[in-house]
């Protein structure tokens, strides 16, 4: 294999000097740049163009966002995610971004190398003990979508939700849509079939994830929070 230029962004220091020790003593590693904050992602991708990126997620900026920008601008580098959060969440949201790469922060120096070897060979490297986790994550999720589009409400169910959700009563709704009270009732009974609610109130919670996963699913998927510090 042909040397591998490596950036590294990270806010801890000690952490920091590690990788970039560890980089620079690596026969067949050059380190390109290093960074401390999400802004310099993109940033050292755009001017250094190296082969690989190692990134951590809980740093100043919104580290997400940086590795989908660092993605698109520079798509034949490789970005592995170094990170304390074992939230399957976070690692799911880092390889949507486009992240090739989510390694935990108790793995060895062996594993960190290996990651950015395999995703400089064009694979996909998940910490071994993790992955298992996230590949059900991403089962479970793809599951989710695959019942959104399967769900769907018609028109007049979606009218009825809207209203259900500003707090309506039957028989206000079937005045703001022109119909009967009892068509009303009829579709109430409908969409608590349809969506396995037992009652109003379930009725618009399952209508909301039905929407949420409806968005999630044409790519516009609800932002998660920023890793909490370890």
């Amino acid at each position: 294999m042909e040397r591998i230029t490596i950036a590294v962004v990270d806010d801890h220091p000690l952490l920091m000097e590690g990788i970039v020790a560890l980089m620079q003593r690596k026969p067949g590693f050059s380190l390109a740049s290093a960074g401390s904050q999400a802004g310099d992602i993109c940033a050292i991708a755009v001017k250094h163009r190296p082969d690989a990126m190692v990134v951590d997620l809980n740093m100043p900026g919104d580290a997400f966002q940086a590795i989908a920008d660092a993605a698109r601008a520079v798509p034949e580098m490789k970005i592995v995610v170094f990170t304390a959060s074992t939230s399957t969440d976070h690692a799911i949201q880092a390889l949507e971004a486009g992240a090739k790469g989510y390694v935990l922060k108790g793995s060895t120096a062996e594993d960190l190398i290996e990651a950015i070897e395999a995703t400089c060979r064009g694979e996909i490297y998940i910490t071994p003990c993790f992955s298992a986790k996230v590949i059900g994550a991403l089962q479970c999720k793809a599951l989710e979508k695959k019942s959104a589009q399967a769900t769907r409400l018609s028109v007049r169910e979606d009218q009825i939700v809207k209203l259900l959700l500003c707090g309506k009563q039957n028989r206000e709704i079937a005045r703001a849509l022109s119909l009967s009270e009892k068509t009303v009732k009829g579709y109430m009974t409908h969409l608590m079939h349809k969506l396995n609610a037992r009652n109003r109130l379930e009725v618009v919670i399952a209508a909301q994830r039905l929407n949420a996963a409806a968005l999630e699913a044409a790519g516009a998927s609800p932002r998660t929070s920023k890793p909490a510090p370890p």
